[in-house]
């Protein structure tokens, strides 16, 4: 094994004053990232290019080398899902959600207060699997409020979705429901838009008043009502291959990419969420992943050259503006993971890249253009260092793109 590129979801931040005027990174303890930046360098990263704001699909299919940074999201997250597509079939990533209705079209929350259950998500998908339409379709629950929809057929994928957040580098705050529309004027495209829009609408009228979400509503609890569905897409994204890599995935955006990309994949079950405490249920992701992380790097060392693991959980704190929940991410993270690797990697002579895939300040609630920092471990000469964006500001390996990361740290051979 010559390397490891852990990639840290959404680690970019912007000072908070809930950790007096200090970001999550540069108020966590974290001695074990510290000793591998010590003996390292460090950088900022635009994982796109400056100014952009990437989605997580854009944002790692750039930093893995891809000029083209639209990999049709809905793609990777329903081959992640092991959904089975043929060509034509229009794929979409998407969020249970919440709306107070479709005649004032006000979105309440994109998540469904995250309090969703598993066995909640997978009776309301019951009931949305029986929705008739004039085509055939799968919807499929994963992890928390996420799911996947693939309507089966020849469709056209130049449409937009009902959730445009992101859209083509910029955040738009949308707090009003939307209609997907066709991109061109292709009639197939005003089809695959109609078809898309006919199934949200009956979706609602199902999820609105389906006996799961009374009950939710007699708890206090948000209904899952509404369904925000983006990054439609009909082709198999065409990605760089590698082979003699590895991945430790468990969300479904990252398990389609790495399929996409050639990597072996070695992934788990996450624990589903049985009860109201969404953050519990992140913290014992976080630890089932840390744990598979080491276990897995243990395991394989001897059969691939590098190996790439994405930890989700940090994202989440950034986008409910829980800069303390980040911080402590950090630090398990940091006492597990990274307490493993510091003991793994230098005897071993293996570099290690610790990355975010974009920034999710906690003021923000939503990705920024804002870079990340970078940690390259490659055993140089000592120095005392803490791994923050301020520190990475003024590090060796300046600032660069995403597109450049693997050959600057000499991971693309």
């Amino acid at each position: 094994m010559k390397g490891i590129l852990v990639v840290l979801d959404g680690m970019g931040d912007l000072p908070s004053r809930q950790l007096n005027d200090k970001t999550p990174l540069e108020s966590a303890e974290m001695p074990n990232l510290n000793f591998l930046a010590a003996r390292g360098e460090m950088g900022l990263m635009h994982p796109v290019k400056l100014g952009f704001v990437p989605e997580s699909d854009e944002a790692i299919v750039s930093i893995f080398g891809n000029r083209q940074i639209d990999s049709t999201r809905g793609q990777l997250e329903a081959r992640g899902a092991d959904l089975k597509l043929t060509r034509g079939d229009l794929a979409f990533r998407v969020n249970f959600a919440t709306i107070d209705s479709m005649e004032e079209g006000n979105i309440i929350d994109r998540r469904a207060g995250r309090t969703l259950t598993t066995e909640e998500a997978k009776e309301l998908s019951k009931s949305l699997n029986k929705i008739n339409m004039s085509v055939k379709f799968v919807f499929k629950p994963t992890i928390q409020h996420r799911a996947a929809l693939v309507f089966k057929g020849g469709f056209s994928d130049n449409i937009s979705g009902n959730d445009s957040i992101y859209t083509k580098g910029k955040s738009i705050q949308e707090d009003k429901v939307k209609y997907c529309k066709p991109l061109d004027e292709d009639e197939n495209s005003q089809y695959s838009a109609n078809i898309a829009n006919e199934f949200i609408e009956k979706a609602y009228e199902v999820l609105d008043r389906h006996p799961v979400n009374q009950e939710r509503r007699k708890k206090g609890l948000l209904p899952a009502n509404y369904l925000m569905i983006r990054g439609a897409g009909i082709e198999v994204p065409k990605l760089k291959i590698y082979r003699k890599w590895a991945s430790v995935a468990y969300m479904p955006l990252e398990i389609g990419f790495a399929k996409m990309s050639g990597m072996t994949v070695y992934s788990f079950d996450y624990p589903p969420l049985k009860g109201l405490d969404a953050y519990q249920n992140l913290h014992d992701g976080l630890k089932k992943a840390c744990d598979f992380a080491e276990k897995t790097i243990n395991k394989i060392k001897g059969n691939f050259d590098y190996v790439y693991v994405h930890i989700k959980e940090t994202d989440l704190p950034g986008h409910d503006n829980k800069p303390i929940e980040k911080k402590l991410m950090f630090e398990y993270i940091d006492k597990t993971l990274f307490k493993f690797i510091r003991r793994f990697a230098p005897p071993n002579k293996i570099k290690v890249v610790v990355i975010g895939d974009h920034s999710t300040p906690c003021k923000l609630k939503r990705h920024s253009a804002d870079p990340v920092p970078v940690l390259f471990y490659n055993d140089s000469e000592l120095k005392e260092k803490h791994f923050s964006e301020a520190e990475a500001a003024k590090g060796k390996l300046g600032v660069i793109s995403g597109n450049d990361l693997l050959r600057k740290v000499g991971f693309d051979k």
